[in-house]
C-alpha cells in the first residue's frame, strides 16, 4: 500500500473536498469497523457511500475479498502524468493490483488519494514485470495502436490477466510488445493519431467488465 493520513484527511498537502457527511448522530455503531474519530467529526473522504466512517483497513479489507482478477501495469520512464489517472480508474473498477514499470515515483495528484486503497508494486524493468506475470500464471496484454495490432472490441480478454499501457509520448515500449500475448487496438474515428493514455486505460478496464464483471454489483454505490 502507499502513502497514509489521517483519519478524516485526504493525502499530505491536498485540503479535503467539499463532500462527505459530518458527524454521527445517535447512538454510535458497534461494529468495529467504523472508526470513533471519523463518528465523532464526520467523514470527508473520497470515498462511497457504504464505507462512511469505516476505519482505513476496514474499506481495504473489504475491497480486497472482492477485487477483480485482472491486473493493470502502465510504463513510466518520462515520469508519465497520466499515472495517477490510470489508478483512480483501476480503484473504480477494482483491480487486483497496479504495477509500475520503470521509475518509482509517479504524480500521485491525479489519483485523487485512490492510492491509499489500491495495491501498487513497483517493477523496475519490463522483464521483471515479465518474470512475475508469468510465475503468477497471467498472459500480458497491450494496449495501443500500432501495426499489427488486435481490435479490443473483438478480443476475447481473458479473465486473469494484465493490461499494459505505454508512456502517453511514445505508446508501448517494444520490450513490451515482445513479452505481450496480443497487442489490442482501441478502435478510433477522428483525425488523432492517439487517444489520451489515462482514457485509454478507462476504455480497456470497461472491456474487461462489460465482459466479466458482476454489472448489478457495480451499480449498488
Amino acid at each position: 500500500m502507499t502513502s497514509a493520513d489521517g483519519p478524516g484527511g485526504e493525502a499530505e498537502g491536498d485540503q479535503a473536498p467539499a463532500h462527505g457527511v459530518g458527524p454521527w448522530e445517535g447512538a454510535w455503531p458497534a461494529d468495529e469497523r467504523y472508526d470513533p474519530e471519523l463518528l465523532r467529526d464526520g467523514d470527508r473522504r473520497n470515498v462511497v457511500d457504504r464505507y462512511r466512517y469505516w476505519r482505513h483497513e476496514a474499506i481495504v479489507a473489504d475491497l480486497d475479498a472482492r477485487r477483480h482478477p485482472f491486473h493493470v501495469a502502465i510504463e513510466n520512464w518520462q515520469h508519465d502524468l497520466n499515472i495517477g489517472s490510470v489508478v483512480r480508474t483501476a480503484n473504480a473498477f477494482l483491480a487486483r493490483e497496479v504495477h509500475i514499470v520503470g521509475n518509482r515515483r509517479w504524480n500521485r495528484r491525479g489519483a485523487m488519494v485512490t492510492d491509499r486503497y489500491q495495491h501498487i508494486r513497483h517493477h523496475p524493468t519490463v522483464e521483471d514485470l515479465a518474470t512475475w506475470a508469468v510465475g503468477e500464471g497471467l498472459p500480458v496484454i497491450g494496449i495501443d495502436n500500432l501495426p499489427g495490432s488486435v481490435p479490443l472490441e473483438t478480443y476475447e480478454l481473458p479473465r486473469a490477466c494484465v493490461l499494459v499501457f505505454g508512456q502517453e509520448s511514445v505508446g508501448l515500449s517494444d520490450a513490451v510488445r515482445e513479452v505481450a500475448t496480443a497487442t489490442l487496438a482501441i478502435g478510433q474515428y477522428g483525425s488523432t493519431r492517439s487517444i489520451n493514455a489515462g482514457a485509454a486505460a478507462a476504455i480497456a478496464m470497461h472491456a474487461w467488465v462489460r465482459r466479466h464483471g458482476d454489472i448489478a454489483a457495480g451499480h449498488l454505490g
